[in-house]
């Protein structure tokens, strides 16, 4: 399986915001030199994760975000079901319209099936459990902070 770039970036951030500083404020800005991805990208993503109710954001000139308890407690296949937008885990639609063999397509049904053990296979794995010291003490020294872990 394969996540999209939208859902990359998501979980990177996410992952950089749980190993940031007990009570650190990060900006988009320095999520966005974090995981070396474009402001606009991780702005987008951060908008999203606040949406679905991941992150706290602090309004002002001394604001940023962090992660809120239901950031703390996500797992990566809770996560990744919600960002993929993807109904089919198939293209059932070609350019003259959809595929002939698409009524009773058992490829259909099983392809979501695999898609669906991939996420209960993600279901275990916590967010906030994923970053480690030694991974994460360069990046917050590249953006000024001290590493929290």
């Amino acid at each position: 399986m394969k996540i999209n770039a939208f859902a990359d970036v998501s979980l990177r951030a996410l992952m950089v915001l749980a190993a940031a500083p007990a009570g650190a404020l990060l900006t988009t800005q320095n999520v966005a030199d974090s995981v070396g991805t474009p402001y606009n990208h991780v702005s987008k993503a951060m908008a999203k994760l606040r949406t679905l109710g991941y992150l706290e954001v602090v309004r002002g000139r001394t604001g940023g975000s962090r992660l809120s308890h239901a950031g703390r407690n996500a797992t990566v296949g809770q996560v990744l079901r919600q960002l993929d937008t993807r109904t089919d885990a198939a293209d059932c639609v070609a350019p003259g319209g959809n595929c002939p063999l698409i009524n009773e397509c058992r490829l259909r049904s099983a392809l979501s099936r695999a898609r669906e053990a991939f996420y209960q296979e993600l279901d275990s794995v916590n967010i906030a459990n994923l970053p480690v010291s030694g991974q994460m003490a360069p990046v917050f020294s590249m953006i000024g902070l001290r590493p929290g872990l």
